[in-house]
């Protein structure tokens, strides 16, 4: 059994974790869009725009992230299933950026509004597996009653 104090403590871990995770994905969200909206400024076509931002905006998160979100250590193993997990939400990002541009053609406000939907889904995705999969959290040790 879990004492009270380990669950508060994962809890706490967790709240942490989110709140880190929240406040480099802001930066590195930023650097995602800078990107883009640069590259779009060029001419460059909005998927590949997307994609290079993308990718930008990932590096900066997995080194954020490694270090200071989930303290891992790094290697091959995390840095493995980091790539695996982004290389999936890389797909559903661009996808979902094509579409929402596709849904809100002749709105001034397109690529900001798909821009975010496509952002948003993708730290939903991010967070959950890179907590569970990626950085595994060593799970509260049982305690015997």
């Amino acid at each position: 059994m879990v004492s009270s104090a380990e669950t508060t403590a994962a809890r706490r871990g967790l709240l942490d974790q989110a709140v880190r995770f929240v406040l480099f994905g802001v930066l590195s969200a930023a650097v995602d869009f800078g990107i883009y909206s640069l590259l779009l400024h060029f001419g460059l076509w909005a998927d590949l725009a997307k994609a290079i931002s993308f990718v930008f905006g990932t590096v900066t998160a997995y080194l954020l992230n490694r270090r200071w979100t989930f303290d891992s250590k790094g290697g091959a193993a995390p840095a493995v299933r980091f790539a695996m997990l982004y290389s999936t939400t890389f797909f559903v990002n661009v996808g979902v950026n094509a579409a929402g541009l596709a849904m809100f053609a002749g709105n001034h406000w397109r690529v900001p509004i798909a821009w975010v939907i496509a952002q948003a889904i993708a730290t939903v995705i991010n967070f959950v597996l890179l907590r569970t999969v990626v950085f595994r959290s060593p799970a509260p040790a049982a305690t015997a009653v």
